[in-house]
């Protein structure tokens, strides 16, 4: 199709944009479509019905006309089905809708095979994964409920985690739980209390019903949003034969709504019961201690003592026999040192001048102290030093005169 040139100075008309808006819309053709019917309005004898058809998965609708004879009995609100229909754009309103030619209701077969489909594509992704799911918070201060106005689910869940901890909160969000709208609501709820950071966990509650009912809660966009949530979700949806996709992926899949209230909270008189239980083994465990330690106590004062005596004993013994050590290596260093200088005496005695002098030398000597060592020095008085005493010798010069 051309592109249309315009400007502020030549605009074209509106029904020009209508009809060229229709002339593309028609280019569609005919083409298959599901969903699932929002509103329906049957019009006893007229020749058209006219129903809203909502994307399962968004909140988009779109209005569908057909003949009253594409409209089967067993379709009404809340169908899944598939329709053969031809894109209309109506000039005059400026609206768009579908012309349906034949409508077929989804089958229970089609829609399990569909699920298995679902459910086999998120596997493969790793939202069923066990390492991802998350542990329940042991005492929850405030719980968010997802549920029907006024239900017998949210009765079970409430009345259920109250009666096991009386002291626990609830925030409690009523959404469809079947229908057209369930599932963007209860996406919506989800998201409202996954962003309050006082709620610790969220149960998504539901009672029984066929797979058609419970359609809403294998939804892929649900599936994905419960995956997304940082806040612990916990499934409890239907009976326990009822098993839609968001018990495989949700943190927790209760059974039953009232299988929920009694595992989201931990039961109070269970608990003091264990706690009362725990304090009567310490007790007897400290108690116990006690009596061997006093036990062991009593034997104490004999025990040091003899401990004491067999340890002076075999110190006495060890003291006695390092002293007697002790003595022998002194003797003998003794000894030893003794005959050092016994030898190092007689060493000096040889190496003394008393010694020489005792050999029959002698140490002859000037008056004034000096030592005759050339026999041409001696003259004069000298002194003479023996062994055993001294005496004067005269030395006469060479005229035989004595000089003194």
């Amino acid at each position: 199709m051309a592109r249309l040139e315009t400007s502020p100075q030549s605009p074209i008309p509106v029904r020009v944009v209508a009809q060229k808006i229709g002339e593309w819309i028609a280019r569609l053709g005919e083409i298959w479509v599901d969903g699932q019917i929002a509103q329906l309005t049957r019009r006893p004898g007229a020749s058209t019905q006219f129903l809203t058809l909502r994307d399962p998965d968004a909140n988009i609708s779109l209005t569908v006309t057909c003949a009253r004879t594409a409209l089967a009995e067993g379709i009404g609100e809340g169908s899944r089905v598939v329709v053969r229909a031809r894109p209309d754009f109506y000039l005059e309103r400026g609206t768009l809708s579908l012309r349906a030619t034949e409508i077929r209701l989804v089958g229970l077969g089609e829609l399990l095979a569909r699920l298995e489909a679902l459910k086999k594509l998120l596997a493969a992704e790793g939202l069923f994964a066990a390492d991802r799911k998350r542990r329940l918070p042991f005492l929850p201060q405030c719980v968010g409920v997802i549920t029907g106005r006024a239900s017998a689910a949210e009765r079970d869940v409430v009345e259920n985690a109250r009666r096991r901890l009386p002291g626990v909160r609830f925030r409690i969000e009523n959404v469809a739980t079947q229908g057209p709208s369930a599932v963007n609501e209860v996406v919506a709820a989800l998201e409202l209390l996954d962003a309050d950071p006082a709620v610790d966990v969220i149960v998504i509650a539901r009672g029984g019903g066929s797979v058609e009912d419970l359609l809403a809660f294998s939804n892929e966009t649900l599936l994905r949003a419960v995956s997304s949530a940082r806040t612990p979700v916990v499934s409890a949806i239907g009976h326990e034969t009822d098993s839609p996709l968001l018990d495989f992926v949700a943190d927790l899949a209760a059974s039953t709504p009232t299988d929920a209230g009694k595992r989201i909270v931990p039961d109070l008189a269970e608990e003091l019961s264990e706690v009362a239980e725990l304090r009567r083994r310490a007790r007897g465990c400290i108690h116990r201690h006690l009596d061997r330690e006093a036990e062991l106590m009593s034997g104490l004062p004999d025990r040091m003592r003899r401990t004491l005596r067999s340890r002076i004993a075999t110190e006495s013994t060890d003291a006695a026999a390092h002293r007697d050590r002790a003595r022998r290596r002194i003797a003998a260093l003794l000894e030893a040192a003794r005959a050092d200088l016994t030898h190092v005496h007689a060493r000096v005695r040889s190496l003394s001048p008393q010694s020489t002098l005792d050999r029959g030398y002698a140490v002859v000597r000037r008056p004034d102290g000096s030592v005759i060592r050339d026999a041409d020095d001696a003259s004069g008085t000298l002194r003479i030093r023996v062994a055993r005493g001294e005496f004067e010798a005269v030395v006469p010069d060479q005229t035989g005169a004595v000089t003194r």
